[in-house]
């Protein structure tokens, strides 16, 4: 799978002409109709002008007390390569050292079909019992998620009615236990641009004239994130944080210190927003919070002559609360950007990407059984859970449309996995762990007698 260059959708405008997520899909159906498991059904689904899914359907044992499905969740997407990776190191190069899977899409989120359909095999292997399994990889989780909604129209009727999601796109803050997602953000990108010419002028003539597009994209930065604290002031965008989160953050700062907050590359003498753990993690889950990950119009120093510019573009990367709703934010920050802007510039607001965030139920009762026992028996310590920074939009509209199954966000991702940028790997063994630990939820779900 890391030799197929599958860059998700939003990150290549030609992807149905590159063919290359259709090549992820039907790489991964070739190795499941090899596994050869009985009964099982494997399909590669595109409805027109959307990247293409791959669903396998697996009967349930004859020993299932459970009829509902078993629904398993991955994706085959990627993020593109990003900058240079390390010696030897390639972003469609696969690498095993010392335990770890390296390449692009190696942990977010290439293993999880395969994970996915060897938890059932080992369920059968070892005699076990799994309800009816479905296991579904889609090929745009890295752009939003934008297809979704129709192949989950789509395909309602072949899904049925499920009982328990099993997402493999998650992980956690080590590699010693089973780490569950109690919350995902959501999230608004938009490219904005600010033009005040119809093309750069020399800067000796024009400044002191017209005002500097930068100038007045500061400005309109200004509206919407305070730049003294990072605090957002896009009212849209902010929830008051459960009394349960805040005392979510506060065990996981105590017991694991160093290991809830990710230990990132800080530069030397860089300082964390604050030095409280507990408050950082609320920063990071429930929080929101502004990057700016693009830019255009902004030439190389080396080549940086003196004009002044036309415009300017920065791509703005809002993380929302996972409860807030991600079109009303998004409506709003356009509203403020483009109103009474100064000196009359044009300003343009596009590409948008909304999504929003995942606040996962409280465990039934037979689910916190089976959590506990996995954590005794696979891990030898007990499972924890934590909210996430990033989102998985297919969460949300899985909520939304099984208001009554049980959801398990897990993987084998670690902070320090390097997902998005050089150097992705996988912690192999992690992955065999959480594998271990799928096959045994799915028994434990076949043999319950209630999901209540």
């Amino acid at each position: 799978m890391v030799e197929i260059p599958a860059v998700s959708p939003a990150y290549d405008a030609q992807w149905e002409e590159h063919g290359h997520l259709r090549a992820a899909v039907e790489h991964v159906r070739a190795w499941v109709t090899a596994r050869d498991l009985p009964g099982a059904r494997c399909e590669v689904v595109q409805l027109d002008g959307r990247a293409p899914l791959l669903l396998v359907d697996v009967p349930a044992t004859s020993g299932a007390a459970s009829d509902g499905t078993v629904l398993l969740y991955g994706h085959l997407d990627k993020q593109p390569p990003l900058g240079d990776w390390s010696e030897g190191l390639g972003p469609w190069q696969p690498v095993i050292r010392d335990g770890r899977l390296y390449g692009r899409g190696s942990a977010d989120d290439g293993y999880s079909g395969y994970a996915a359909l060897t938890a059932l095999e080992a369920v059968r292997a070892s005699g076990g019992e799994h309800a009816r399994a479905v296991i579904l990889l889609e090929t745009g989780e890295e752009s939003g998620s934008p297809d979704l909604p129709a192949y989950l129209d789509h395909l309602g009727d072949r899904l049925g009615e499920v009982a328990l999601v099993v997402c493999l796109d998650g992980g956690g803050g080590d590699y010693e236990r089973l780490w569950l997602t109690s919350s995902l953000r959501g999230g608004v990108q938009a490219t904005v641009t600010v033009r005040v010419l119809e093309h750069g002028v020399h800067s000796g003539l024009g400044s002191g004239i017209v005002p500097s597009s930068f100038r007045i994209m500061r400005q309109l930065l200004d509206r919407v994130e305070d730049p003294e604290t990072g605090e957002v002031k896009v009212p849209e965008m902010v929830v008051p944080i459960p009394e349960e989160r805040r005392a979510e953050a506060a065990e996981l700062a105590a017991r694991h210190p160093g290991v809830a907050v990710p230990p990132l590359p800080l530069a030397p003498g860089m300082r964390r927003v604050v030095d409280d753990e507990a408050e950082l993690i609320l920063n990071n889950t429930w929080r929101p919070t502004l990057s700016i990950t693009g830019a255009a119009g902004l030439p190389d120093p080396a080549v940086a002559g003196a004009v002044l510019r036309a415009s300017t573009s920065l791509r703005l990367s809002f993380r929302l609360p996972p409860t807030v709703d991600a079109e009303v934010a998004r409506a709003a920050l356009e509203k403020i950007l483009t109103s009474d802007v100064p000196y009359g510039a044009q300003v343009e607001v596009t590409d948008f990407m909304a999504l929003n965030g995942f606040y996962a139920p409280a465990p039934s009762p037979w689910l916190a059984s089976a959590l506990e026992q996995i954590g005794d028996r696979v891990f030898g310590k007990p499972c924890q859970s934590m909210g996430i920074g990033g989102g998985i939009p297919f969460m949300e509209l899985l909520g939304r449309r099984y208001p009554d199954a049980q959801f398990v966000v897990t993987g084998a991702l670690g902070s320090d996995s390097n997902a998005h940028v050089p150097d992705e790997w996988l912690n192999i063994p992690f992955a065999v762990q959480v594998t271990e630990a799928v096959a045994h939820l799915l028994d434990a779900h076949a043999r319950s007698a209630s999901h209540g």
